[in-house]
């Protein structure tokens, strides 16, 4: 008869049978323990026992004799009812029970009454669905010293902030999102730590982040490690995620003050909501510093924010701004390829007058995919047109002048954002294509008031260090140096540049260049109706010599074009210069 033997050392710690015992297939004969872990030993047939060999606290070695049965063929046991019995389990669940946000209803309900999401319900609408892991959930603020840990687990939740990974549209992205409704957003000693982890495994693994910001700055009553600590200067999130290259995209609802408006402001991308606040301190510090007492409200609103430039999108609320920052991370996927090979409607755009403005923005949107171009800082730097867009299909970044400000003139705000926008499309390996229809930069006692040459001169600096391929197209006006930091640096910069009919170019504008070349000249003729027409005979003859097709025959630039086929061309162009690839440098927060 078979004898069931010991497959290794252990110690018997329970007998389960007695001999002339029927046990079935699975049933446990003995228990061993090793290691302080028990093993249950199981019969592998339906069987008589015949004998027990072992007691409890005997010592086995490989090959000791357990049971002997005798084989048999036994009805099958009335199926019994399973233990689900799991207080581990739960325990689990209940603690699980408290991170959702409904474990907290009237938090939530006053977060629904003020027009704002949860933080979870941020992450939820971000994510694919089903895509999330987070990371460090069940943390607590850092108090345990002073509060019961039942309640920090109720009330203050993950620390403060939701930090994991998942996908984005398949794309794999990391975020983190202030959550407001625990200690009002500040940031606590585990709060940082989980920031931290969450920034490394995204350094690691070249993810972009996604912050949503919201909340005010450090917390001085964590209480656990204020005894070790004086200040916490050497906090290293912010300069973690500074220094972080891939991607990032901040978010901000509600009241952004202090720290959370420090790592909202070094994000690539910054979109807010028209409900929002955003100031590098709050009301407390503020009246701490004996500056006054100011309301929350008072303190950096959204639509002061977005004209001064500290804001690239502004959305009527989160759920536009979640859009808004998707559209920005499928920036690195392949569109649909467009199959039209001209657009009539962009002959019309510039109006064969050239004297006459029109409206970059149109012709923007009409060389870009249908409804792909997403605007950058469009309340700020009128004088220059950035955003993002889709050109049969593919990924650009567009930079346009504007000619109803100024003439398109470069003034400092417009070389600040044109700049920024460069060095935003190199770091994150995307093409550009420039429009071209400037006069130059703009002059005079006043602008200079405004720090003009260090502004502008941001532009070529760009331009000088931007590495991913560049197309250039002149719609209009090319003159000066305005014009070579349109082309990255100079019309034999870009990888293709070229010019519609329309285009004409110059070392200066072409009244002005008159005006003081000939000033002599056009002094010594005493009739005015003789001098203006000798005037303008100057003027048309500086146009025929600048104007497109007779610079192009010069090799001033590329190539003359059809207006209707500038939408090919730059694909074309695009795709001869090659893939592109993230650059090195970092993007100036300004």
């Amino acid at each position: 008869m078979p004898i069931i033997t010991a497959e290794h050392a252990a110690l018997v710690a329970e007998v389960h049978v007695t001999p002339g015992q029927e046990i079935t297939k699975g049933t446990p004969i003995l228990t061993t323990e090793l290691m302080k872990m028990r093993h249950d030993i199981r019969t592998p047939h339906d069987a008589i026992v015949t004998e027990v060999h072992v007691i409890p606290g005997d010592e086995l070695h490989k090959g000791t004799p357990l049971v002997t049965l005798e084989p048999a063929t036994l009805a099958a046991p009335a199926a019994a009812e399973p233990d689900t019995a799991r207080p581990d389990f739960d325990e689990f669940t209940a603690r699980m029970a408290l991170i959702s946000d409904d474990a907290r209803a009237q938090a939530v309900a006053k977060r629904h009454a003020q027009g704002l999401r949860t933080a979870r319900e941020n992450i939820a609408d971000l994510f694919d669905e089903g895509s999330f892991t987070e990371y460090g959930a069940l943390a607590v603020a850092a108090q345990r010293s002073r509060r019961p840990l039942d309640e920090l687990q109720a009330r203050t939740p993950g620390d403060g902030i939701i930090c994991g990974i998942g996908t984005v549209n398949g794309r794999r992205v990391a975020a983190m999102a202030v959550d407001y409704t625990v200690l009002a957003g500040t940031q606590g000693f585990n709060h940082h730590r989980k920031m931290d982890r969450l920034i490394e495994v995204a350094g690691r693994d070249a993810l972009p982040i996604v912050l949503f910001a919201e909340g005010g700055g450090g917390r001085p009553n964590d209480y656990d490690v204020a005894h070790i600590m004086a200040a916490w200067l050497n906090v290293t999130s912010f300069r973690h995620f500074a220094a972080h290259k891939g991607p990032k995209i901040g978010i901000a609802a509600g009241f952004c003050f202090a720290g959370n408006a420090a790592l909202f402001g070094v994000c690539d991308v910054r979109i807010a909501t028209d409900r929002g606040w955003i100031g590098m301190g709050g009301p407390a510090m503020i009246e701490g510093g004996g500056l006054g007492v100011v309301k929350p409200t008072e303190i950096g609103p959204s639509d002061v924010q977005s004209t001064n430039g500290v804001i690239d999108i502004l959305s009527d609320n989160e759920e536009q701004a979640v859009i808004a920052a998707k559209t920005l991370l499928g920036l690195s996927e392949t569109g649909s390829q467009e199959t039209s090979k001209e657009t009539p409607a962009l002959r019309d755009i510039v109006p064969a007058d050239r004297t006459r403005a029109y409206d970059m923005r149109v012709a923007v949107r009409t060389m870009a995919d249908a409804d792909s171009f997403l605007e950058l800082r469009g309340d700020f730097g009128p004088g220059m047109i950035t955003g993002f867009a889709r050109v049969q299909g593919r990924a650009v970044g567009l930079l346009a002048n504007n000619p109803l400000h100024l003439g398109g003139a470069i003034d400092a705000t417009a070389g600040d954002k044109a700049a920024r926008f460069l060095q935003l499309c190199d770091a994150w390996g995307i093409p550009v294509v420039t429009l071209c229809d400037t006069p130059g930069f703009m002059v005079g006692p006043a602008v200079e008031e405004t720090g003009q040459v260090a502004h502008i001169s941001r532009l070529f600096l760009a331009g000088a260090h931007f590495a991913q391929p560049l197309v250039t197209v002149i719609l209009r006006k090319a003159y000066g140096l305005g014009a070579m930091a349109m082309a990255g640096g100079g019309l034999d910069r870009p990888h293709y540049c070229c010019a519609w009919p329309t285009g004409e170019i110059g070392a200066m504008g072409l009244e002005g260049a008159v005006r003081l070349g000939a000033r002599d000249h056009l002094a010594a003729i005493a009739d005015p109706a003789e001098r203006e027409a000798e005037y303008q005979r100057l003027v048309d003859e500086l146009y025929e010599r600048g104007k497109a097709l007779n610079a192009a025959s010069l090799l001033e630039f590329d190539a003359v074009i059809d207006p209707a086929t500038t939408r090919e061309m730059i694909t074309r162009a695009l795709d001869s210069a090659g893939p592109c690839h993230p650059g090195p440098r970092y993007v100036d927060a300004w």
